[in-house]
């Protein structure tokens, strides 16, 4: 904000002055100096200043970034957040303050880092219409399928370096690995793509904790590349969101997205394809975005925060996850001795799945072998009803990993 002070005001013909700052901690070492006079240990206390725009990037869905962002909404003051678990959980309710109170509510960077995807979605795209989202939505997941992929090492093993070069959070990454970080993205895109209200339904959600370095050699035999894709589209008038790793070709844009960089894809009418990339997260993307939206505010007019208007936007039905139809890719470890490959191909047949592609990989020393299999399209509820039934097979030595084919 202070570097970029004159270029705000050369573009907006606004200048802007920081009034109050609040973090956890006042004398934590920073690459630049605040001053301590407007400092406040309570984070609501900011309140006691005359405060135009308020920037929140605590991070939290509920809680004091919940609180502090109602309250400023409340006060008839702009509100810019980066904060994609808040939005997700409470964009709906926080909108109609925003709207009621004729402010903005801006958080082009909750979504895609740099990306300006969710201002091309409101304004470059308005009048499209909007049938299917989907893309790369968490850079620390690329970043370590990327590099188990070239470097063939373990998923542990590539965490850690993750974690030392900042992709991924030191203590708790949880929630950017079990698909949850990327989820909540997928439910603000629908919410603007489709003009609907953000839904609460459980979704179809899966990380990439289970993947090992022996997926990447078989889909690289079988010129497939592993990603964890977050989509989302209007099937039969229905809305489908999910967030789950996919076997995608080689030669198709979204295969080669490597690295922390993040794309998304709309289909649109009459737009045709569109196509967004760039860098997903870190310091400089975020700011960027977050610079993106004081700039919107300083410009004047007041927005709806999802594009159209709180009262227009409707509920709209679920789309049923057990009729998703997909060819899926299952390994099994299993015993190796006669009689296994028979056992699983029999139950496969018994819930109608029938295969495409068969590999064997024997573990002599071990007396193990890793099957793999490409199925063709099959129905959801037949594949989770068949693979929960081979949870009583002893020769099965853990839980089969399935990657849907995209």
């Amino acid at each position: 904000l202070k570097i970029k002070k004159k270029d705000i005001e050369t573009k907006t013909g606004k200048q802007i002055k920081i009034v109050a700052i609040s973090a956890k901690n006042k004398n934590k070492k920073r690459k630049f100096k605040i001053d301590k006079k407007i400092f406040y240990s309570n984070p609501l206390n900011i309140f006691k200043n005359k405060i135009d725009i308020l920037i929140e990037c605590i991070g939290l869905s509920d809680g004091i970034s919940k609180s502090i962002v109602e309250k400023a909404l409340n006060k008839k003051i702009h509100v810019i957040t980066p904060n994609k678990a808040l939005i997700s959980k409470h964009g709906d309710k926080l909108s109609e303050i925003a709207e009621k109170k004729k402010v903005n509510l801006e958080f082009e960077a909750s979504v895609g880092g740099g990306i300006p995807i969710l201002r091309t979605i409101k304004e470059g795209l308005a009048t499209n219409k909007i049938s299917k989202v989907y893309g790369i939505l968490n850079g620390t997941c690329n970043y370590i399928l990327s590099e188990m992929e070239i470097t063939k090492d373990s998923f542990q093993n590539v965490l850690k370096k993750a974690q030392k070069l900042g992709y991924a959070e030191p203590g708790n990454p949880k929630l950017d690995l079990n698909g949850y970080d990327a989820m909540a993205k997928v439910k603000i895109l629908s919410a603007l793509s489709f003009n609907k209200t953000i839904s609460s339904n459980k979704s179809l959600m899966e990380g990439i904790e289970n993947i090992e370095s022996k997926d990447f050699d078989i889909a690289e035999q079988l010129n497939l590349r592993i990603k964890l894709l977050g989509i989302t589209e209007i099937i039969d008038n229905k809305l489908f969101e999910r967030v789950h790793p996919c076997l995608v070709k080689n030669n198709t844009y979204i295969a080669n997205v490597s690295g922390v960089m993040n794309a998304v894809i709309l289909d649109g009418k009459p737009v045709g394809e569109s196509v967004l990339q760039g860098e997903g997260a870190g310091p400089g993307p975020t700011s960027s975005a977050l610079m993106s939206d004081l700039l919107s505010i300083l410009r004047g007019n007041i927005k709806y925060p999802f594009g159209i208007s709180s009262k227009k936007r409707k509920k709209i039905q679920i789309y049923d996850l057990n009729n998703y139809v997909n060819s899926l890719y299952l390994r099994f470890e299993v015993k190796d001795k006669p009689g296994v490959l028979s056992q699983i191909t029999k139950q496969l047949a018994k819930y109608k799945i029938s295969i495409q592609r068969l590999i064997q990989i024997p573990d002599n020393s071990k007396k193990k072998a890793s099957i793999i299999i490409i199925t063709h399209n099959v129905k959801e509820y037949f594949s989770k009803k068949c693979l929960n039934s081979f949870r009583s097979n002893k020769n099965i030595i853990k839980k089969p990993i399935v990657i849907r084919l995209f």
